[in-house]
């Protein structure tokens, strides 16, 4: 998982000054990205940007079986680390949508580097207008709130013996199939499924 954070930093370091941005799929980014925070402006905020950390991921996939046969969707996928390890670790095949093209063109740059693309794709997308039916997992990192917001349409779209993995929030009353824990030296982190 180094490989991803290794590269991912080092699009980043290049960046002169880094300020927080709002909005799903925000985080922090170059002050002069006025164009893209426009963009994500009459797009609903789901959660902000924050990047998953290498033992969550590993977790992850693991606890999600994620395999070759898969075809994944990270839902807010940020820069996307996860989708990008999940092709790399375990072959899957998938789509990340993100509203910030910052970060969606990091991860398609990113995908092309590691010779991932088109294998795996990402796109600038307000992921609740996204069809999910393709999609044997599909992944979030929002906010509990945005988890239910979604509950909905992961039942209506996705199809039986589909997997939902979520990072440190549930769905609310839905028991999930397995769950875990990882921890580094500060934080615990949550981890769930559910078989659709």
């Amino acid at each position: 998982m180094m490989w991803v954070a290794a590269l991912l930093g080092s699009q980043l370091a290049g960046k002169k000054k880094l300020t927080p941005t709002k909005g799903f799929g925000g985080g922090f980014g170059d002050s002069s990205s006025s164009r893209s925070r426009r963009s994500r402006q009459s797009v609903q905020s789901l959660a902000p940007y924050v990047r998953t950390l290498p033992i969550v991921i590993d977790a992850m996939l693991d606890l999600g079986q994620v395999t070759e046969d898969d075809n994944v969707y990270d839902l807010g996928c940020g820069d996307g680390r996860i989708l990008l390890a999940a092709a790399q670790q375990r072959g899957a095949q998938g789509l990340g949508v993100d509203i910030d093209a910052e970060r969606v063109k990091e991860a398609n740059d990113a995908a092309r580097h590691l010779g991932l693309y088109p294998r795996i794709q990402f796109k600038q997308q307000d992921l609740l207008t996204l069809d999910l039916s393709p999609a044997t997992i599909v992944v979030l990192y929002l906010l509990p709130k945005s988890n239910l917001q979604l509950r909905q349409k992961l039942q209506t779209e996705l199809s039986p013996g589909a997997r939902i993995i979520t990072h440190s929030f549930d769905m609310g009353d839905w028991q999930p199939t397995r769950t875990t824990q990882v921890a580094d030296v500060i934080n615990t982190y949550n981890i769930y499924v559910w078989n659709v």
